[in-house]
């Protein structure tokens, strides 16, 4: 899961999808990461916390950094949260392999729809609950494609 800074919007991913991933009982392993390095080592947003704990989500041990060329080999897939961080992602991709595994996180829920989760950091606390809501439908059609597949 990426987005700019490993703060917001990515640790929900992250900390969504692993929610389900064991709630469903998958053995997926599950990171997030940002394209810059603005909050290397940080907590995620409070706001961010707060509105993923509300929901049951506790992403408080995770930590911010930034998205690496090795991520290509760790990971099958990698979704990004809008089209700007997917065009960093793929700069870095070193052949045609790397790029066919990334996509923009909300083309799991509205395939081909290239929607991007809007980043709440500057706006108020309605933003993060909107953002929340989006990243748990799209990690809820990964889900339910993983165990159809």
């Amino acid at each position: 899961m990426v987005c700019l800074g490993n703060i917001c919007r990515s640790p929900v991913a992250e900390g969504v999808l692993r929610y389900k991933s064991n709630e469903y009982n998958l053995p997926i392993i599950v990171d997030s990461a940002g394209t810059s390095d603005f909050h290397i080592g940080e907590s995620p947003d409070k706001r961010s916390q707060e509105n993923a704990l509300k929901h049951g989500v506790d992403i408080s041990s995770l930590r911010g950094r930034q998205f690496c060329v090795s991520d290509f080999d760790d990971f099958d897939l990698i979704y990004c949260m809008d089209s700007s961080n997917y065009q960093n992602v793929l700069r870095l991709a070193r052949n045609e392999n790397d790029k066919k595994k990334v996509d923009l996180l909300l083309n799991a829920l509205n395939l081909g729809s290239n929607m991007s989760v809007p980043d709440p950091y500057y706006g108020d606390g309605d933003g993060f609950e909107r953002v929340f809501q989006l990243i748990d439908g799209a990690c809820e059609a990964l889900i339910q494609k993983i165990i159809r597949d």
